[in-house]
């Protein structure tokens, strides 16, 4: 409990600073254009999908199959 509220504190600090900071707010890159440098490399696609179809898998797929047959 302590170490997560000090964890909390501590990239509260964290914000305040960059903000603090005077970071150009054009500077910063949006999550769109992040996206789109990343998916631009074939490998990461791949691994995307790969996580992606992981993530169905254990989460939505796992839920609905009845592994006792009870």
């Amino acid at each position: 409990m302590i170490r997560s509220a000090l964890v909390f504190i501590l990239c509260g600090v964290a914000l305040v600073l960059v903000v603090r900071a005077g970071v150009r707010r054009d500077a910063m890159a949006t999550s769109a254009r992040m996206l789109e440098r990343t998916m631009a490399n074939r490998t990461i696609r791949i691994a995307m999908i790969v996580l992606w179809w992981w993530l169905g898998w254990h989460f939505l797929v796992g839920q609905t199959v009845d592994p006792g047959g009870v």
